[in-house]
């Protein structure tokens, strides 16, 4: 397990935060590059480590006095399945694939960080540090949609970690997907923070001409310098704006999402984001109020702290207004938008904004074309005594 990454400070400076019980009064470094400040133990590890300065590991830790260079590990594995449904009803989407496990963006308030705990890894630092490539997937969805069984409906692609972050480059996984997904006139709908679905516009496009594809592109805020500490390794909000426009320009719908919205961190540019995002070309829009799940909460807190000290409780307790006085609400009605006066207040700066600039809200899942799907061709069987099965 990689060290933890704070430092001990003299008692007059350090900061405090209070939550559920617990007392966040850690100095953290933030690593450049890095959107956690810590490798928090995973909730399924037996074992719990405390960092302790002894004088002897600096070397180790930093360099220059700054923390030392984290590396990111990709690891190609070789997956079992590769389609995933949902039932959740404050989703629109019932089925989804995702490429990778873990997500090098680093987004500090990541909702599916607490998925690296599944493989006894920490959903801090490990979660944008070790990511796993499915590298079958393309040969697994095929395979899937081969069965006689299957019933097409839109396949959201990346929706629980970034199909387009930068190993995808290389290794052209989400690319293949896209393939199989408009070789067999099959919908689906991305959503990205990357620059790099402009690669496959080819693909999007001819898919978008048979209403096959949509695609969304989340901006949190249009500031670099917060969007360098909240999501470090993601396009710069500028950058998006263009791929908003790339998108368009080539026909395919684009929406903006935009997630999530942190209380007086990102919250007061909620307008400004919406009409940059229509000016770009974006026809709907969308956005979530900031979920703390399991290991986010720590993280995120430790994040406040380490950024934004002066208003770290104040962030929190509007969080926990809008969560019914707690850190986190998982409940279905509410987990997306939140409840009580600030969250209604969000919704209503947001629809004024949406009004304004003529755009809609979320609801193109329902305009894609699953009537023209056209099963990939199965292999024939093979029985034992080395003759092609009939059926």
């Amino acid at each position: 397990m990689a060290k933890s990454s704070y430092r001990p400070v003299p008692l007059q400076t350090t900061r405090t935060l209070e939550t559920a019980g617990e007392t966040f009064s850690q100095v953290f470094d933030a690593r450049k590059g890095r959107g956690a400040v810590s490798n928090i133990q995973g909730r399924y590890q037996t074992d719990r480590r405390v960092a302790f300065d002894d004088g002897w590991g600096a070397g180790e830790e930093e360099e220059n006095g700054e923390p030392a260079v984290l590396h990111t590990i990709v690891t190609e594995e070789v997956a079992k399945s590769i389609i995933s449904r949902n039932k959740s009803p404050d989703l629109p989407f019932n089925v989804s694939l995702n490429p990778y496990r873990g997500c090098e963006h680093g987004c500090v308030y990541c909702f599916a960080r607490p998925t690296h705990a599944y493989l006894g890894l920490s959903p801090g630092l490990d979660f944008e540090s070790r990511i796993f490539a499915k590298m079958n997937a393309p040969e697994l969805l095929r395979k899937e949609l081969a069965k006689p069984s299957y019933i097409a409906e839109t396949i959201t692609v990346g929706i629980n970690t970034d199909a387009y972050q930068p190993c995808e480059r290389e290794l052209q996984i989400t690319r293949r997907v896209l393939q199989v997904l408009d070789e067999c006139r099959h919908p689906a709908a991305l959503i990205t923070k990357s620059s790099l679905i402009e690669r496959d516009v080819d693909i999007l496009a001819a898919m978008a001409s048979r209403r096959q594809v949509i695609a969304a592109v989340t901006i949190a805020t249009l500031d670099p310098a917060l969007a360098r500490k909240l999501e470090p390794r993601a396009a710069t909000p500028t950058r998006r704006l263009r791929v908003i426009r790339t998108l368009a320009d080539a026909g395919i719908p684009v929406s903006v999402s935009i997630a999530p919205i942190i209380p007086f961190v990102n919250e007061p540019e909620l307008e400004s984001i919406v009409a940059a995002a229509a000016e770009a070309g974006a026809r709907r829009a969308g956005y979530t109020v900031l979920r703390l799940p399991w290991e986010v909460n720590p993280l995120f807190q430790q994040w406040l702290l380490t950024h934004f000290p002066e208003r770290a409780n104040r962030v929190m307790n509007r969080i926990r207004e809008m969560r019914g006085g707690k850190d986190n609400d998982s409940d279905f009605a509410t987990r997306m938008r939140g409840e009580g006066v600030w969250a209604d207040l969000i919704r209503q700066r947001f629809d004024k904004a949406v009004q304004r600039s003529a755009m809609h809200q979320r609801g193109w899942f329902d305009m894609l074309d699953a009537s023209q799907f056209v099963p990939p061709a199965r292999p024939p069987k093979i029985s034992v005594s080395g003759q092609f099965d009939l059926f």
